[in-house]
């Protein structure tokens, strides 16, 4: 248990000017995993001088320079990849084995993929009588949650960096910890003083200082669509960039001709991978009228190989939520789910045996009415809700798919891939996975509607933190024909 009093500003450790912590505790146990400093106006205004102050440099930094640093950072971030998926399975409750498998490698692949990526994005071009370039938007605020901590650094810094952009990180007061294992790695990285800075606190302090400094260019947030509204209203008032990748309500469409067995039993296990704590988690399963039943039976044996326990534990395939808060919430979508007349299939609201409140049953509701809390809001907790649509009928299949605020991801099942690209064409989802296709970090991650604005990863990634400018020449110069 370390107790830090630092920020990571200006390419050093600084003593945090407030006096505040934060402790930090594990879901599984509430033992004390340690604390950061909360940072104050004067530490959000070091960190945010400290980027203003680099950002010339790095901007005109060569891309080939830049996509370097990145991959240097990939290769510590594959050095420290035991200490990192320790750190966070302690700090926000994924079993060791799933966060050796997730949570370590994928930010190192991320910024990997982010270097090879920058080559593909097009920095100048000849239109007409005109050059248009592109360059970095300016200091990035980038302000992270606590399921995926790392991997969801990785993709608002690596791409930030890629475009020439300096950066100040603050991840959730949750689970910071990890974060700081970052800072280490960028140090030894040896990136410039000042373009990579990182301060702790919380969302309502120094969060809202940070989007609200008025020396920050753009924003990326990734958190709840409230949270994500609030962080708009506040930037729109210094005209800031923005990107939000904020909630879901995934729907998993199964088709005619699909395979009934693999659909169910890959939505299951997508639907709670980290403990439902995914914000594309495929957390409806839309199927055929006369599948329904089947599909129940499916789910719920799937849902029995979901052993939770310690996230120590080797053997554990479900840890618990990341506070009892969180819990005691997913709890009440139970409950009202009951209430609201769906059928429990399996799991319920009532507390695990042997385990602590931070533990909620692997639980999944047939007979779930479209309209229905359930199947609307985003639960962030291990349940699956079952819904139907009259058989051969893909019309009201993708009514129901489409019917929520949300539009994050999706899945859709059909006998033939052909078949079920052209049903997801239908889907109003930034992610459409086909058949079972898996997760790809060079492709783009957003949503529509309420699901967020803009997209993260490959060179979309770094497409949102450059602006564009053109400059008008005469017919006749040599700079328009190439000749500077």
């Amino acid at each position: 248990m370390t107790h830090h009093t630092t920020h990571y500003i200006g390419g050093r450790w600084r003593a945090s000017v407030g006096q505040d912590t934060i402790e930090v505790f594990s879901p599984a146990d509430g033992r004390c995993l340690g604390s950061v400093p909360a940072a104050t106006y004067f530490d959000v205004d070091a960190a945010v001088s400290a980027a203003r102050e680099a950002l010339p440099a790095w901007r005109e930094t060569p891309p080939r320079t830049r996509a370097d640093a990145l991959r240097r950072i990939a290769a510590g971030l594959r050095a420290r990849a035991g200490e990192t998926a320790r750190c966070i399975s302690d700090e926000m409750g994924m079993p060791i084995r799933m966060a050796r498998r997730i949570q370590a490698p994928l930010p190192a692949e991320v910024f990997e993929r982010t270097a090879d990526a920058l080559a593909e994005v097009v920095l100048d071009e000849r239109i007409g009588h005109s050059r248009v370039t592109r360059t970095a938007v300016g200091v990035v605020a980038c302000i992270t949650p606590w399921n995926y901590p790392l991997h969801q650094i990785a993709a608002k810094v690596a791409p930030a960096l890629a475009a020439g952009c300096t950066v100040v990180l603050k991840p959730s007061e949750l689970a910071p910890l990890n974060a700081r294992i970052f800072a280490d790695i960028i140090h030894a990285a040896r990136l410039p003083p000042g373009v990579f800075n990182l301060i702790t606190g919380t969302g309502h302090d120094a969060g809202e200082e940070l989007v609200g400094h008025p020396d920050v260019d753009a924003i990326s947030f990734t958190g709840s669509t409230s949270a994500g509204k609030r962080v708009a209203t506040r930037a729109a008032r210094g005209i800031k960039r923005v990107a939000l990748e904020l909630g879901g309500k995934s729907a998993s469409v199964v088709l005619a001709g699909a395979d009934l067995e693999t659909a169910v039993r890959t939505t299951v296990q997508r639907c709670m991978l980290n403990s439902g704590q995914t914000c594309n988690a495929l957390t409806r399963l839309v199927v055929p009228e006369s599948l329904h039943d089947a599909a129940g039976r499916i789910a719920v044996a799937t849902a029995a190989t979901l052993t939770p326990g310690d996230p120590a534990d080797e053997s554990s395939k479900l840890g618990p939520l990341v506070s009892a808060a969180q819990a005691a919430r997913v709890r009440q979508y139970i409950a009202g789910a009951l209430a609201d007349g769906a059928r429990l299939l399996c799991g319920g609201p009532e507390p695990l045996p042997g385990l602590p409140e931070t533990y909620v049953a692997p639980t999944v509701f047939g007979r779930v009415a479209p309209a229905s809390v359930l199947a609307q809001e985003e639960v962030f907790g291990p349940v699956l809700a079952i819904l139907s649509y009259p058989d051969g009928d893909e019309d009201a299949a993708a009514r129901i798919a489409n019917g929520t605020r949300y539009g994050l991801a999706a899945a859709v099942w059909a006998g033939t891939d052909a078949h079920a690209l052209a049903f997801g064409r239908r889907l109003l989802a930034g992610q459409v996975d086909i058949n079972g296709g898996a997760f790809n970090v060079a492709a783009p991650m957003g949503g529509f509607r309420q699901s967020g604005l803009g997209r993260e990863l490959g060179r979309f990634g770094i497409e949102e933190f450059l602006e564009t400018r053109a400059f008008q020449f005469r017919e006749d110069s040599d700079v328009l024909r190439g000749g500077a």
